[in-house]
């Protein structure tokens, strides 16, 4: 049997683990006892006050994650899982300097493959660990898979530790594929046929078996969190389950008591006969519901300030109803063909958050009116592609304004200024030939026409050379460096339409090598079966199933069953069949591969897709085929005329060769 391990090491079952060179840190290989709610904790978490608070990390784990930190911010292109790995197989108080000297020296037999996607959003952050990569106290593992065999009980305890083991023990994370392997076993098929038990969903937060409805009094209930035992544990189970729901059941109580109290006091209000008649659509409401204009005090109710900057924002009113002077909404009663009053913006702003979106709606608006002013300026503006900032594009100023000035520090630039000296009436008389010769043509554009418009597109692109093509966003929200010729995020060293493209077979292959891989839960080693049979012996001596990751070594919770785990009926050697006559694991069997490795590749160019809004060209399909990125286009400027090879050269390419010759 071959296998194909991630950090190089290769086992076979019937062959002998070589002796482990490298012992794992003490604070890893700790087991300690299952840890219970003590008498101060309480067995139910309502709100945050209820959470314990979190112990301080012992000084040996506080150690290990600080060297976390470290290598990430030195090794950013590789994923944190490789770390961890090597800080298991390194011992002894110098092992960030081991760690970092073997990556150093051999990164990629260690990475294999294993590389981190950049986020491509150009934004420079400092490096920080994910909190789910970091390492984990025993206390904290233990409570995890205490957690994790009580609620899949339909599977062994050496399965759940190695689905435990591949998402580094962080339970939210590894919940979906033990799931997905307990919808698999015998007790879930049997109590979905005679119970009629439907699959759980593994992010389905009101029906997780530690969320508790409790009784708030008057008919109404509260989620609640059963304790587990661990501090920092249950802070996270109560972030990811609890807090939401119970921000989701305060949002809608809210919106329940504004309707009741509006309803109240509209019975109220009619039972007085003091309800007002809307100037716009004329129904009847309430005096808190209105608003006037300024001029000639039409009421206006807030039902209509909203459908009016709504259909403004969204619609084909912006002309008719918004102010672009002032940002306001013009008066929309039926008798204002002469009002020249408006709605003010603190009204504006009252009914508008009265609406669901109405913040969403009122940005939105402010974006548009800024667009409005921006365009009515006919300034060259430079715009971000990640947010809505804009600037005045400094390449297009005035020739007096930047830092030209003549080349006089060699032969060739001064030769040329002198023969554009001597030429000057020649060129001159030409271009009076040219214009009378378009008067006579009926022509709109001559040849000095022709020639200016040249010149000056060869200065722009003359002063973007100079300055780059990195653009960065001074947006305080946004601060993300793009590209201004492919409108993509700023990655050194940018090729435009590229770094994209290379994301994507990057989040690909990682897709691919992620779905078909396997952790060893005792030495946190990950490989990859590539052939042979599914009995799987790690260089720790661990033996594990890799269709069911069950532990059959003996190691863990059941005894040395070996080869007797598998199916035992008669059946030729490499048949990959399911048994009809038992239901174990077959030997031979195989989770095919080439299905789950499409699965995992279209899925990855789903996200692609859906990032960046469009579809995969031909020649993009082929890049991640073959992995030859496509040649830039080449650029014109200087040498232009050269690089030509025979071609004659355009008006655009001499421009570029006599700015770039003469300016400085």
């Amino acid at each position: 049997m071959g296998l194909s391990g991630l950090l190089g090491a290769s086992s076979s079952d019937r062959s002998v683990s070589p002796k482990n060179t490298a012992s794992t840190s003490a604070a890893l290989s700790r087991s300690p006892s299952p840890s219970h709610p003590g008498p101060t904790q309480p067995e139910h978490i309502v709100d945050e006050a209820d959470l314990p608070p979190v112990d301080p990390e012992p000084p040996d784990l506080r150690e290990l994650n600080a060297c976390l930190g470290a290598l990430a911010a030195v090794f950013p292109d590789v994923q944190i899982e490789v770390f961890r790995e090597m800080f298991a197989s390194f011992s002894g108080e110098s092992r960030l300097a081991l760690v970092a000297d073997a990556l150093l020296k051999n990164r990629v037999s260690w990475v294999k493959g294993r590389w981190k996607v950049s986020a491509n959003d150009g934004r420079t952050e400092e490096v920080v660990v994910p909190k789910k990569e970091l390492f984990r106290s025993p206390e904290y593992k233990q409570a995890v898979m205490s957690l994790a065999w009580h609620e899949f009980k339909g599977l062994s305890r050496s399965t759940i530790n190695a689905v435990l083991a591949e998402h580094n023990y962080s339970y939210l994370d590894a919940r979906q594929t033990l799931v997905d392997l307990s919808s698999k076993s015998w007790r879930f098929t049997i109590s979905s046929l005679f119970l009629r038990r439907k699959p759980v969903s593994a992010r389905d937060a009101e029906n997780h078996p530690l969320v508790v409805w409790k009784p708030a009094g008057q008919g109404s209930v509260v989620p609640s969190l059963k304790s587990t035992g661990n501090a920092e544990l249950d802070r996270e189970l109560f972030d990811a389950l609890v807090a939401p729901l119970a921000e989701r059941i305060r949002a809608e109580r809210e919106t329940k008591d504004r309707e009741v109290a509006a309803k109240l006091n509209s019975e109220e209000a009619e039972k007085a006969d003091s309800l007002i008649e809307c100037a716009c659509c004329f129904t009847e409401s309430t005096f808190e519901e209105f608003t006037a204009c300024t001029a000639n005090g039409h009421l206006i109710c807030f039902r209509c300030v909203q459908h009016s900057i709504s259909e403004a924002v969204f619609g084909q009113g912006w002309q008719r109803s918004i102010n672009k002077e002032t940002g306001t909404l013009r008066c929309p009663a039926v008798e204002s063909e002469d009002c020249r009053g408006c709605i003010p913006q603190d009204h504006m702003l009252r009914a508008m958050l009265q609406e669901k979106k109405g913040a969403e709606i009122l940005h939105k608006l402010e974006q548009r009116l800024a667009d409005q002013s921006l365009l009515s300026s006919n300034l060259p503006l430079i715009r971000c592609p990640f947010c809505e900032y804009a600037e005045v594009d400094d390449i297009y100023l005035p020739a007096s304004e930047t830092d030209l000035r003549p080349r006089i520090d060699n032969i060739t630039s001064l030769v040329l200024i002198f023969c554009i000296i001597c030429c000057s009436p020649i060129l001159f008389a030409l271009l009076l030939l040219s214009s009378l010769v378009a008067v006579l043509a009926n022509s709109k554009e001559t040849f000095g026409d022709q020639l200016i418009t040249a010149l000056r597109e060869a200065l722009v692109r003359r002063r973007r050379r100079r300055r780059g093509l990195r653009f960065q966003c001074r947006n305080p929200d946004c601060q993300r460096a793009s590209c201004l010729s492919c409108q993509k995020a700023w990655v050194d060293v940018h090729v435009c339409n590229e770094s994209s493209l290379v994301a994507l077979r990057t989040q690909v292959e990682q897709a691919m090598s992620m779905a078909v891989k396997r952790v060893c839960p005792r030495c946190n080693t990950s490989f990859v079966k590539t052939a042979g049979c599914n009995k799987l012996t790690c260089p720790c001596g661990y033996k594990m199933c890799y269709v069911c990751r069950k532990d059959i070594g003996g190691t863990g919770d059941g005894p040395d069953v070996g080869y007797r785990h598998f199916c035992e009926h008669f059946r030729p050697e490499g048949d990959a069949r399911k048994c009809s006559q038992c239901s174990k694991c077959n030997l031979w069997e195989s989770e095919d591969t080439e299905e789950v490795l499409r699965k995992a590749k279209e899925e990855a160019e789903r996200r692609w897709m859906a990032t960046e809004k469009r579809d995969l060209s031909g020649a993009e399909r082929a890049f991640l085929e073959t992995g030859l990125p496509s040649q830039p286009a080449a650029r014109g400027g200087v040498g232009a005329l050269l690089r030509r090879k025979g071609q004659p050269p355009t008006l655009a390419d001499f421009c570029d060769m006599v700015l770039d010759t003469v300016l400085v």
